[in-house]
């Protein structure tokens, strides 16, 4: 049987994965991601996808982060009527996110058209909350491990990889030929989550890359957090920690807690400004064999912090002048309610970001990461006069040592493995690392790019 193999995201890039699987029996994706980063792959979201899409039957998510599921309304819009299959947790995470996505590209819509800072007349949201709850009616929900037959040779499985609360990799069979998509891969000590579970044969193989030539440092987290809140109390300023709202930001309100309890920080006031972080933690409470926080932990750290819901609320506590740490969505700075803080508050001396996940190419998070002296929020440039960090060990990703774990466990050589979801050096890196380590050839998809698999 030909499958047909075209990467419409995630190829040469960290953002937009998607994956299109042309058989003889069903036409599927793997993932319906949004473009993040520099203009140039933003742009790419606007453009009609090259491929039928009121043809596709199933789009099989590996979890609920917006890279990996943003474009759902817009592939919901141009003609898809299938189903739309994930865990019940990645689908709890997926309805959370694409109605704060919606609401976020209206808002901003709204205010471009306000205040006439878009070139667009009129500027358009990506998506309406209309269009994102008729994407939510296609769910439908299945358990790990479970094999679930779609067609005559066609079937699918999702297995825990432990980067998010849901998460998995997906291994899809075809004609007894087994393809395993990663999805994005886990930390083997992390938290909140159990290790990745490892798949023990794969045809072909379609892997993240990452931090495919990074190791993550040791670093004593805790200790560090703790010497920058002192500093944060001593000057007077704000800690802001721009927070992906889906595991990153429940694990630093955990950190948090855990620090007060030891005595290693006084009990400073932490807000968690994220409205969709809110319905993450309680998603969390639904699903408490999918982690390993303990309900008491969980209540206890929810009560310490002040979780925050209104616009109203943002701007009292930017007027309030007491030191504070605050927590706020996006991870990589490119949209949300941190940019509201940044706007006030980044010129000035005593305010120090953390920044404590991946910085794709092109956003605000990279570029105050780079040490650019400006950035534009809303329009307007503001200066930098804000003190940057940066703790790598609180990513959610693999890194290569956990990569290479993870490939480790296969028990044949496939017969094609791609490296996906990467940037540039991270792919080139990494494949020379994978032909050295385990003798294994490695291709680096192109975007568009197309291949025929055999099964």
């Amino acid at each position: 049987m030909q499958v047909d193999v075209q990467f419409l995201g995630a190829a040469g890039t960290v953002t937009g994965s998607k994956f299109y699987l042309d058989t003889p029996e069903l036409k599927l994706m793997v993932d319906c991601g949004m473009f993040q980063g520099i203009k140039a792959l933003r742009e790419l979201n606007w453009h009609p996808l090259p491929i039928n899409v009121q043809g596709i039957d199933l789009v099989l998510l590996t979890h609920g982060h917006l890279d990996h599921t943003g474009y759902l309304p817009r592939l919901v819009r141009e003609g898809f009527k299938g189903e739309i299959i994930g865990t019940p947790a990645t689908l709890a995470i997926t309805e959370v996110i694409l109605r704060d996505s919606a609401r976020i590209h209206e808002e901003e819509a709204e205010k471009a058209n306000k205040e006439g800072y878009s070139r667009h007349k009129p500027a358009l949201p990506f998506y309406t909350s209309e269009e994102a709850e008729r994407t939510l009616k296609l769910f439908r929900s299945v358990e790990e491990d479970q094999w679930v037959t779609a067609s005559d040779h066609i079937k699918f499985r999702f297995r825990y990889n432990g980067h998010i609360i849901g998460s998995t990799y997906i291994e899809l069979s075809i004609n007894d030929r087994i393809l395993v998509f990663s999805g994005d891969l886990g930390r083997y000590q992390d938290l909140l989550l159990d290790p990745p579970k490892q798949p023990e044969w794969a045809d072909y193989l379609f892997v993240e890359s990452t931090y495919g030539t990074s190791l993550h440092p040791d670093e004593e987290v805790e200790q560090q957090f703790s010497k920058l809140i002192q500093e944060v109390i001593h000057t007077r300023g704000n800690l802001l920690i721009p927070s992906f709202a889906v595991e990153r930001l429940q694990t630093l309100i955990y950190m948090l807690w855990r620090l007060y309890r030891q005595n290693r920080i006084p009990n400073i006031p932490i807000v968690v400004d994220s409205p969709m972080g809110q319905n993450v933690l309680e998603i969390f409470e639904r699903f408490p064999k999918s982690h390993k926080l303990p309900m008491e932990e969980y209540h206890a750290m929810c009560s310490h912090v002040n979780l925050v819901s209104s616009y109203r609320e943002t701007w009292e506590i930017i007027d309030d002048p007491r030191p504070k740490i605050v927590i706020a969505g996006s991870g990589m700075v490119t949209g949300g309610r941190i940019l509201t803080y940044l706007k006030q508050l980044v010129s000035l001396p005593e305010t120090q970001v953390l920044l404590v996940g991946y910085q794709a190419e092109g956003t605000r998070g990279r570029r105050l990461l780079e040490g650019e002296p400006e950035i534009k929020i809303f329009g307007k440039y503001r200066k930098v006069n804000a003190k940057i960090h940066h703790m790598q060990s609180l990513s959610a990703h693999a890194d290569q040592a956990d990569l290479l774990k993870w490939l480790g466990s296969i028990k044949n050589i496939p017969e094609d493995l791609f490296l996906i979801h990467g940037e540039p050096d991270a792919l080139e890196g990494f494949q020379l690392k994978i032909l050295e380590a385990l003798g294994w050839q490695a291709k680096i998809p192109k975007l568009n790019e197309a291949f025929t698999l055999w099964v």
